[in-house]
């Protein structure tokens, strides 16, 4: 007996051995174009209008293009599960906030991160612990304080772009404007000036606690000094028990 097969049925037939071929592990955002560089996977999704980090991004990707969009916010574990990445480029977004575990598990492999022209004002420390990729934190509207200078200290920069690290705002108005690196090499130490601040609260804290204490200690001798005088003038107003015997002898 032999077996015929439809035209519909061979397509199908067709169809699934190539779904059995497409490596599912590695699909491309539909946003993004995928691409191989010198036999590494490249993952492209520049200027795509996108608003936060694709969710599909493949494991494999070793180069990451998320620039020109319109990101706002880098979440938590949001590259977690990217452990062959090395370059990750976020520059020319809206990025304001970045959290304390943002780039949580890719930390040891970035070779360098882009983070340039986009909104960001303050940076947590914890985010770039660990982190050995150089950092490119170029024309971004910082807030020059002892938190960012923490950042330069410990962080490994793009020499080419330190000198665009500027203050936007900053304790003092002389800072506003000037690179950063110049105010620092000027002999400022913004977290010396937060020391101070903090001295100087907990000595009005103190302050306060011991102008309580006297003031409770004040009011504690008054009254009982009161109660002692109404308690005195208490007794001297009962009749004396001399004035008593007296009267009684002469009775007899």
């Amino acid at each position: 007996m032999t077996l015929t097969t439809t035209p519909a049925a061979s397509v199908a037939q067709a169809f699934f051995y190539l779904l059995l071929c497409v490596p599912w592990g590695s699909s491309c955002p539909p946003s993004c174009q995928c691409t191989e560089r010198a036999g590494a996977k490249a993952v492209l999704c520049s200027s795509r209008h996108l608003e936060e980090i694709p969710k599909d991004i493949p494991k494999d990707a070793v180069f990451l293009k998320l620039d020109a969009n319109s990101i706002t916010r880098i979440p938590s574990n949001a590259f977690r599960h990217l452990s062959h990445l090395e370059e990750l480029d976020l520059s020319r977004n809206a990025i304001e906030k970045i959290d304390r575990a943002a780039f949580k598990g890719v930390a040891a492999g970035l070779r360098t991160l882009d983070l340039s022209s986009n909104r960001i004002r303050s940076i947590p420390k914890e985010a770039l612990l660990a982190l050995n990729a150089k950092l490119r934190l170029a024309n971004n509207p910082w807030h020059c304080e002892c938190a960012l200078q923490e950042v330069l200290w410990e962080a490994r920069l793009d020499p080419d772009s330190v000198q665009d690290i500027t203050c936007h705002t900053a304790p003092r108005e002389e800072y506003v404007g000037k690179p950063l690196l110049q105010v620092l090499d000027a002999g400022v130490n913004f977290c010396s000036v937060r020391q101070r601040t903090t001295d100087v609260a907990m000595f009005i804290t103190m302050f306060g606690w011991f102008a309580m204490v006297i003031v409770y200690v004040i009011c504690y001798v008054r009254h009982n000094r009161e109660d002692t005088c109404k308690h005195v003038d208490y007794l001297k107003s009962l009749p004396s028990t001399q004035g008593h015997a007296e009267t009684a002898s002469t009775a007899l």
